[in-house]
């Protein structure tokens, strides 16, 4: 799944962090208590708001989303498109032309894909504690992800997550490209079940559905 400030702005929000990001004791806590707390959830559906701004571009776009996620397995509605992954294979519909591309998943293609972004903190990532907000329902501790690789496709990763247990509230992704991509969560079923049928891609489903198969 690839998921765009200037040019000069980009590379010094990069130094900056860069310099000062660690691997800070506060923040792991609280990324180990939020990776506990999906670890022992054995699916969950959740709906949220996806955004994608680039204020260079004049670049500000919304979209609902819905995903069901069951172990590394997952299948995400958004913007026209439906990507399925159950582990193995990903395909990818594309709603306005009727057409799902087909290739192999590749865990380690470097892509931040909603499996991992519970775990992204545990290898390859340096984490900075930056503080609490509040609002009328929630306070939210906001935590940093900054990746080790300095080429990496995105600089920083912002997390927001729920004091009181521990699940995301949000994540905001910025690239070297000056795109900033939120998902915002907004209703979150850890109840929910799931069987392995449900992370396959149905022809079925799509009558006359143009298949490409990259593999």
């Amino acid at each position: 799944m690839k998921i765009i400030f200037s040019f000069l702005l980009s590379a010094f929000l990069l130094f900056a962090f860069d310099t000062s990001a660690q691997y800070d004791p506060k923040a792991l806590a609280i990324l180990d208590e939020m990776s506990e707390k999906y670890q022992n959830i054995p699916a969950f559906k959740a709906t949220f708001i996806y955004s994608l701004e680039n204020p260079d571009q004049n670049i500000n776009e919304d979209f609902n989303g819905e995903i069901l996620v069951k172990g590394e397995k997952f299948r995400l509605n958004m913007g026209g498109q439906e990507i399925i992954n159950n582990g193995a294979t990903v395909w990818t519909y594309l709603e306005e032309a009727n057409e799902v591309n087909v290739d192999n998943y590749d865990a380690q293609d470097g892509d931040l894909n909603p499996t991992q972004i519970f775990n992204a903190y545990k290898s390859g990532y340096k984490y900075l504690y930056l503080e609490e907000e509040s609002n009328a329902d929630d306070s939210l501790e906001i935590i940093d992800l900054i990746p080790e690789d300095k080429n990496a496709q995105f600089f920083k990763v912002r997390l927001e997550i729920n004091k009181s247990d521990k699940t995301l509230k949000s994540w905001r992704i910025f690239d070297r490209n000056g795109n900033r991509y939120l998902y915002d969560i907004n209703k979150f079923d850890p109840t929910i079940e799931a069987s392995n049928a449900d992370f396959e891609f149905n022809k079925n489903d799509h009558k006359g559905v143009e298949v490409v198969d990259l593999r």
